[in-house]
């Protein structure tokens, strides 16, 4: 039997990993880096754009959908895993 994934452990460090790739972004963005991929960016996040609230908003847009997207997958993971 597969082991069993810790689902909050694991959405927490993805959340965090999410908005801090934000971060990341945002400040390459606003050096002149990576303009096309923060305009990206900003189309599949609603929240996210190159202010400073833009940013904030799309951190917290990034970690909350990336904490739940985790913590179903861990589930459906968890479950599978029990029923091999």
């Amino acid at each position: 039997m597969p082991k069993k994934l810790q689902a909050k452990k694991l959405a927490v460090s993805f959340a965090i990993w999410s908005a801090l790739f934000m971060l990341i972004l945002w400040l390459l963005a606003n050096m002149g880096l990576y303009i096309s991929v923060a305009e990206q960016m900003a189309k599949w996040h609603v929240f996210f754009s190159l202010s400073f609230s833009g940013l904030i908003a799309g951190m917290i847009e990034a970690a909350i959908v990336s904490y739940i997207l985790v913590l179903v997958f861990v589930w459906i993971y968890n479950s599978v895993g029990e029923k091999i």
